[in-house]
């Protein structure tokens, strides 16, 4: 009987340090395969970001030489921040907020005061994704018609979350837009944080709500329990 008994709890134990392994190794796959899939994300931006400002580019050199070099000049020094960040898996709010800015002047080479930047900054802690407010910047830029009668103004409020929000003005007889970058920031915004990017519109405003990722080892642990589950369908926005 003392026998059986002994077995059947070396069993137990057996079948338990077992399982707890196999979980161990499967969060290790899992995190492995969440990293894989962000670094694939960010190599698919850096083309994107290259490649339409390279458009712009080629539009100022018909228009206007002088302001031709001087893009050209400062999209080189955005450019080589831009291959800096996509080393990193986040980025501190301040320096987002920073290259916001700075990409933004990209913006008003081209098309002036049609386009106008308000920046609202109630904190300076908290982490984000690389590029976020670049790529919310461009896609309200890609989306809506500017003039300088007509100003679309983005609005970036940073508080407990961040919100990016332009007034309407979609452009018409524009080539389709695949939302593809858009697409990009929700998938590594679910392999991050357990908060989701959150779209909001009416017929006059569009806005993006962005979660900060306080702590990067939980919001991973989080997600790889998520991962178990089915992933959530994405929508393209627009």
């Amino acid at each position: 009987m003392d026998g059986i008994i002994y077995g059947s709890f070396f069993l137990a134990y057996y079948y338990y340090d077992k399982n707890r392994k196999h979980l161990q190794k499967l969060a290790v796959y899992n995190e492995a395969l969440a990293e894989s899939k962000i670094n694939q994300l960010k190599n698919q931006l850096n083309p994107h970001f290259l490649f339409n400002n390279l458009n712009v580019l080629d539009q100022l050199i018909e228009e206007d030489k002088h302001k031709a070099s001087e893009f050209l000049n400062e999209f080189a020094e955005i450019y080589r921040y831009v291959l800096q960040a996509s080393d990193k898996e986040l980025i501190d709010i301040k320096e987002e907020v920073d290259f916001a800015n700075q990409y933004f002047k990209l913006i008003q080479h081209k098309y002036e005061n049609a386009y106008q930047l308000n920046i609202e900054n109630k904190r300076t802690n908290g982490f984000v994704v690389p590029l976020t407010l670049q790529l919310l910047i461009e896609n309200a830029v890609q989306h809506n018609l500017g003039t300088i009668e007509n100003p679309v103004t983005i609005l970036i409020n940073i508080d407990e979350n961040i919100v990016v929000g332009n007034n309407k003005n979609l452009k018409r007889n524009a080539k389709p837009i695949s939302g593809r970058a858009l697409k990009n920031l929700k998938e590594q915004y679910s392999l991050l944080s357990e908060n989701s990017i959150q779209t909001h519109q009416s017929d006059n405003e569009f806005s993006v709500t962005v979660p900060f990722i306080h702590n990067q080892k939980n919001d991973k642990s989080s997600h790889h329990r998520r991962r178990n589950s089915s992933e959530e369908e994405i929508e393209t926005i627009y």
